[in-house]
């Protein structure tokens, strides 16, 4: 056998038998100061993930067979609220783009809009406006506390939870345990579009 020949036979060989190892380096991941892993009782696994200065947290969700199937992007203020979230399939194609709207007051989160990444629907009554898909609205009790969501689909068809099975709001921070997120500068904007 030629000596080229055999040099692309081993490179082959480990090639193959490195991609899994790398791709299983997540499903691997060890929970530290960066990373947290949850099992859930189906199987599957969601691992999040915050970049060191804690303005992007990812959230990576595997099925029970360990295939990666969606991927969560937000990025964070400095006080640990989402300010924006990217949602990608597990080939990482960007399906949508969420916003999220606080109260001027006090900072709680009261609004979620999200936009289809694919298709850029307008809004028939206003051309030159984008169209949100679905819209999440919070209504806060005069003792502070937040509601339930009221989930607005603007589209005919299923619903994000049955789709995906959640909404995109973190309702408490992996990294913080039960301590809810800290306020919002009081002077934020609310959302008004994209």
């Amino acid at each position: 056998m030629k000596p080229l020949a055999t040099w692309k036979i081993l490179w082959l060989l480990f090639a193959l038998g490195w991609l899994p190892l790398h791709a299983a380096g997540d499903l691997d991941a060890v929970d530290g100061p960066n990373v947290r892993v949850m099992q859930h009782k189906d199987g599957s696994k969601t691992i999040f993930t915050r970049s060191p200065n804690n303005q992007v947290l990812t959230k990576k969700t595997f099925s029970a067979a360990g295939r990666l199937t969606l991927i969560t992007t937000y990025r964070m203020d400095a006080g640990g609220n989402p300010i924006n979230c990217k949602i990608s399939d597990g080939q990482g194609i960007e399906l949508f783009k969420v916003s999220y709207g606080y109260r001027k007051s006090d900072g709680q989160l009261v609004q979620e809009e999200m936009y289809d990444s694919r298709v850029k629907r307008l809004n028939p009554k206003k051309p030159d406006e984008e169209m949100p898909v679905q819209v999440v609205r919070y209504l806060i009790d005069p003792q502070g506390k937040r509601s339930a969501p009221i989930v607005y689909n603007l589209l005919p068809g299923k619903t994000f939870e049955q789709i995906y099975g959640s909404s995109t709001s973190v309702q408490a921070n992996p990294f913080q345990g039960d301590i809810p997120a800290k306020p919002l500068n009081p002077r934020a904007k609310p959302v008004s579009g994209r």
